[in-house]
């Protein structure tokens, strides 16, 4: 059975094999291979194969002879065709030979109609495309010749016109792909014009504004030049009103051409094109008006703007970046100020001929910040001034400056407020200065009134000095004034001061009143401050002699007085009453007042100190049994000096000699008293306490002399009064009289104080015990001891109940 099953397996493959396609032999092989008959199914095959073969030999041997007869036929046609080709060749070699001359005439003929079609293409393209060309060779020209703002409308017709006709052709899609790179070139190009046009500005700003100023400051001295001529004729009368001297000479009146605020313009004839162009007319805005449209037309003005803001900003912080030497010379401030000038004076024509570029609000903040910028640096720089020329010249600058920019509609306001801060500074300047020439005439003055020899000598003094007196005025010459040189020198100097003052207040748009205000102010300063502490430091210098006070308080008397020729020299120049309301008044006479109590005092105190030299010459001899008779030399000398410096005091004023005799007189009884106390004096005997008396007594009579006129009555013995009745107590030994009247206001020794009279009495009472190694054996010696115990005690037991 395995047999009969492996047998119609191996059929059914080989029917497989035979029908099937052989791309799908595979699989029915692999059923063979997988069996383990695969031997039988080899034979199987070879036997299949061999039938085949068989059938196919009876099959070709069945066919054979036709296959015969078809070769026989193929080669008799064989022959014919070798025939026919031969034919064929010989009529192809004839008819290409006879074709040649045809073929060529045609070929040319082709050519040319194929020129004739391509001329007649050329030309209608090249119609085509010639304005294209023509554009673009005009664009390029235009870039050449740096035509910008041309170019870029070129290029947009080129662009938008022309291109799309002629857009299938090759050079177009270059023309088209440059067109982006020439738009940028453009751009970059007038940028860099742009630049260049920043970079030159910067670097002119200061030609720019140096015109503008310059302009400005002919459109003032246009203005001014009526106001000026009024001034110089109300000056010419005022000198007439107020004489002046040398020192008050045009060269250095505030109404002067030097001095009149205006700088120096040059008188040179300049170049026409100079005199009639403006500031701005020196500059070609023509590069930012280019920039400006050619990015406008490209959609970038936002660009365009922000980078002009941008660099104008970083160019204006160079230009308010002052150098660090400006304050040194006048050129350094002008130089600052024409840059800043320069570059608003651009700004304002930009803004003015540009929609949009900067606006207004930009400007006020640049001008802001440099207004702010500039009142810094000029505060700062001109704090290191001390040259008050130099700040003078410096205010006539700013006023030009803010002349200049205010003529462009800039607010300027707090310049002038600046420059009010300046004048104070230029008044310390003024007063430090002043301070030195005082100096000088206190320290050169002889302090010894004014000879006058001949009629000119006295006119040129009250030239120089308001001073009446009918009295000089009558006596004959030579005579005196009362003052000393330093009276119509300090006098001029403080007319000078004014002048100065004056020059400040020029062109400030400050009212008659305001200036009047400031000048009466800075002179109240001048007077109060530097001549105070001139004067005070004169009178404190070390070896001033009694002569020289005694001459400065008379100056200084003089001086006072002088003070309201003072206003009325303050008046004229201003023109504003002294007694307008809220008027500035000049208080500064106080410090004549000051200075001549502080000569008083020093007065009082030098006599004071040469009382004390003549006293310490005093050699009494406290021990001594009687007195001389007579005064001590030394008290002598003493009163002979008094009595030839009071008659020094002859032309001080009564009260100022009155005190100073009553203080002398005072002084004096205080230290011959206080020399009675002196611990170093141990014992006093009766006989030095007369001779002391007598002593007193002559400083008594020179008090009752009268040394010095106005004391009414025995005014000036009152100064003795208490060292009088202490002496009075002890030479007259009335004790009892003493301690019983003590106490009530009309009692005889009412100015004896009992500490004193202790005092005194306990140096007598040692005197008594060593007066003599045997007094204690003397009867009225003992009784004199006994009483001066006794006074002594009672004297303790008065001032303990006084104390209690």
């Amino acid at each position: 059975m395995a047999s009969l099953e492996t047998a119609a397996e191996h059929e059914r493959i080989l029917r497989e094999l035979e029908s099937t396609d052989s791309n799908c032999i595979g699989p029915t092989l692999r059923s063979v291979y997988d069996g383990l008959e695969h031997g039988h199914f080899m034979d199987k095959l070879e036997a299949r194969i061999r039938n085949h073969d068989r059938e196919i030999e009876k099959m070709c041997n069945f066919h054979y002879q036709g296959f015969v007869d078809s070769i026989t036929e193929l080669l008799k046609v064989r022959a014919e065709a070798q025939k026919l080709k031969n034919r064929v060749i010989d009529t192809n070699t004839r008819l290409q030979n006879d074709g040649k001359e045809l073929i060529s005439v045609v070929e040319e003929l082709k050519k040319c109609r194929l020129q004739q079609r391509n001329i007649a293409s050329t030309i209608d393209k090249l119609t085509l495309c010639l304005p294209v060309l023509e554009m673009y060779s005009r664009l390029q020209e235009q870039m050449k010749t740096k035509r910008h703002y041309p170019a870029l409308k070129t290029l947009e017709q080129v662009e938008h016109h022309y291109l799309p006709h002629v857009s299938q052709y090759r050079f177009c899609k270059i023309m088209s792909d440059n067109i982006p790179r020439l738009r940028m070139e453009i751009k970059d190009v007038s940028m860099s014009d742009l630049k260049d046009f920043l970079e030159s500005i910067r670097k002119h700003s200061d030609k720019i504004g140096e015109t503008a100023m310059k302009q400005a400051q002919q459109l003032r001295t246009m203005d001014t030049t009526l106001s000026h001529q009024q001034r110089t004729g109300s000056r010419r009368a005022k000198k007439e009103t107020a004489p002046v001297t040398e020192l008050e000479s045009d060269n250095t009146s505030p109404m002067s051409e030097k001095d009149s605020g205006i700088l120096d313009v040059e008188d040179e004839e300049e170049e026409e094109e100079e005199e009639v162009l403006a500031a701005q007319d020196l500059v070609d805005f023509s590069p930012v008006y280019r920039c400006l449209h050619i990015y406008t037309v490209q959609g970038a003005r936002n660009i365009f703007e922000n980078y002009y803001r941008k660099q104008r900003r970083k160019q204006a912080r160079l230009v308010l970046q002052p150098n660090s030497n400006m304050h040194e010379t006048l050129q350094g401030y002008r130089k600052y100020f024409h840059q800043i000038v320069g570059f608003f004076v651009v700004e304002d024509h930009i803004l003015h001929t540009t929609r949009g570029l900067v606006n207004k609000a930009y400007v006020d903040e640049l001008w802001d910040m440099a207004l702010s910028k500039t009142i810094a640096a000029l505060r700062t720089h001109s704090s290191f001034s001390t040259d008050p020329t130099l700040i003078l010249d410096l205010k006539h600058l700013i006023v030009l400056f803010a002349d200049t920019l205010q003529g462009y509609g800039f607010p300027v306001n707090q310049l002038f407020d600046l420059l009010l801060e300046i004048r104070d500074q230029y008044n310390e300047i003024l007063l430090k200065q002043w301070a030195v020439v005082f100096r000088e005439i206190l320290e050169h003055d002889n302090y010894s009134p004014i000879p006058i020899v001949d009629e000119a000598g006295y006119r040129q003094i009250l030239g120089q000095f308001p001073f009446q007196d009918a009295e000089l005025e009558k006596l004959p010459f030579p005579k005196k004034f009362p003052f000393s040189e330093f009276v119509p020198k300090v006098y001029c100097q403080l007319k000078e001061f004014i002048y100065a003052c004056l020059k400040f207040s020029e062109d400030l748009h400050l009212s008659s009143t305001e200036i009047d205000d400031m000048i009466r102010k800075s002179t109240n300063l001048l007077l109060t401050r530097t001549l105070s502490n001139c004067l005070q430091n004169e009178i404190k210098r070390k070896n001033v002699g009694l002569t020289e006070l005694v001459q400065i308080i008379i100056n200084t008397t003089h001086l006072e007085q002088s003070c309201r020729y003072l206003e009325e020299f303050i008046t004229n120049i201003t023109n504003v009453p002294p007694d307008t309301v809220n008027a500035t008044k000049l208080y500064g006479t106080s410090t004549f007042k000051d200075a001549r109590h502080a000569a008083e005092e020093e007065i009082y105190t030098n006599l004071n100190q040469k009382i004390d030299q003549f006293l310490q010459l005093a050699s009494y001899d406290w021990m001594t049994a009687r007195d001389n008779g007579e005064p001590s030399d030394y008290l002598s000398d003493l009163i002979a000096f008094l009595r030839s410096t009071f008659t020094v005091f002859t032309h001080l004023p009564g009260k100022v000699a009155q005190t100073a005799c009553m203080s002398a007189c005072k002084h004096l009884s205080t230290s011959l008293q206080q020399m009675l106390l002196q611990s170093d004096i141990k014992q006093i005997s009766l006989g030095a306490l007369q001779q002391f008396n007598i002593d007193v007594t002559e400083c008594e009579n020179f008090a009752r002399a009268g040394p010095v006129p106005g004391f009414q009555g025995d005014t000036l013995l009152l100064a003795f009064i208490n060292l009088r009745q202490l002496l009075d107590l002890f030479i007259q030994w009335d004790w009892s009289t003493y301690l019983a009247d003590f106490g009530r206001p009309n009692c005889r020794y009412l100015r004896v104080n009992p500490h004193i009279a202790l005092a005194v009495l306990e140096k007598m009472k040692d005197s008594s015990r060593k007066n003599t190694m045997f007094a204690q054996f003397r009867k009225n010696e003992r009784e004199k001891q006994k009483l001066i115990e006794t006074v002594a005690k009672q004297l303790r037991t008065l001032i303990n109940s006084q104390q209690t």
